[in-house]
């Protein structure tokens, strides 16, 4: 329960533990967030890596700048950032329908 003493920022500070302690419950018990947790690490890190690979094989054919690699390794990185934020818009198709039911 809210206590009418409290400061803006102690509140922001009890809901944020709540909100974590939402997560690790969810995290903790719900079988579908465990399978979707251990698929975004595992394509975080196949996404680090291989942005890696394109950056250090890049630097292997042509160790000092160029415009050319410098173009390529930027193409590399905005492949990834575009690959995020089609995740990001499809989530938000499938989520914002059943948050409007709620309202």
């Amino acid at each position: 329960m809210k206590n009418p003493k409290d400061s803006f920022f102690k509140g922001r500070l009890r809901s944020f533990k709540f909100a974590l302690k939402g997560m690790w419950l969810l995290m903790s018990t719900e079988d579908s967030i465990k399978a979707q947790l251990f698929v975004a690490i595992i394509i975080t890190a196949f996404g680090i890596y291989f942005n890696t690979a394109v950056e250090k094989i890049a630097d292997f054919i042509h160790p000092e700048y160029h415009e050319k690699i410098g173009f390529i390794k930027d193409i590399a990185a905005g492949a990834s950032s575009f690959a995020a934020f089609t995740s990001l818009i499809i989530a938000g198709f499938i989520y914002i329908s059943k948050i409007s039911l709620l309202f």
